[in-house]
């Protein structure tokens, strides 16, 4: 089986060595045009984990690995790193934040791995656990990351209920300053902060929650506007109680 694994991996290396010697399109490519493409792939990813199509997820996994092949061959052909690096570094990284494992380290639950990994990072070098959390990530998903950080080195609330008090207390300041243009962008960020942080104490991904709300309304607008257009209408010429009527029976579906 590992024969067999590795016999793929080699020829995608291959392929990748003979695309960037023949093919016109893949010479030209450098970090920064594969950057975007990453992105999109990432996303189209996200989307097949979410639907779970596990077709389609393996289709993603080997456009991503392409891609990081690709990346790998770049920097070779600079002469800054190549595939063997990469994979040898994130291997001894493997091993060294994981002590309980590899080394001598007593833990008794995923929470002491956490701790211990974030407490290894800091003697690394980093100055800060939340380094680790990328500048260009999305707003909420970078609020989940950056809780989950903190919660690393035991900056955590204790209870749950704790933890709706404070949406409470943050849904009331919203409240207080909503006709205030200054401040209530501020405190609806708090307000959306305390929920994100709810929610990861529920054990609910709030990036693949409101993604699922998305793709549900989604789903039953287009079944509105097909409604619609199966009566010769538009929706823009219906009353708000006439789609209300047809959003009801999308809800049914």
């Amino acid at each position: 089986m590992m024969e067999k694994k590795l016999a793929a991996f080699e020829r995608l290396l291959i392929i990748m060595d003979e695309l960037r010697e023949k093919c016109p399109w893949d010479r030209k490519q450098t970090m920064e045009s594969l950057r975007y493409l990453s992105i999109e792939e990432l996303y189209e990813l996200s989307d097949a984990i979410l639907e779970g199509n596990y077709s389609e997820i393996k289709k993603e996994l080997g456009d991503l690995m392409l891609h990081l092949v690709f990346y790998s061959k770049i920097a070779s052909e600079q002469g800054y790193f190549d595939v063997a690096d990469v994979l040898n570094g994130v291997c001894d990284k493997l091993i060294e934040r994981h002590p309980h494992i590899y080394g001598n380290v007593q833990v008794t639950n995923e929470e002491e791995v956490k701790r211990n990994w974030e407490s290894i990072k800091l003697k690394e070098g980093k100055k800060s656990v939340l380094e680790g959390v990328p500048k260009s990530l999305p707003a909420l998903v970078k609020a989940h990351r950056i809780q989950e950080k903190a919660k690393g080195v035991g900056f955590e609330w204790k209870h749950t209920e704790d933890v709706w008090l404070k949406v409470e207390e943050e849904l009331q300041e919203f409240k207080a300053v909503a006709k205030d243009d200054q401040k209530k962008e501020e405190e609806f960020g708090d307000l959306l902060f305390s929920l994100i942080n709810y929610a990861r104490f529920m054990g609910i991904n709030p990036e693949d929650a409101l993604e699922r709300t998305n793709k549900k309304f989604i789903r039953r607008f287009q079944y509105m506007e097909q409604k619609a257009s199966e009566q010769q209408r538009n929706l823009q010429d219906m009353s708000l109680e006439e789609m209300d009527v047809l959003w009801n029976e999308a809800k049914k579906i």
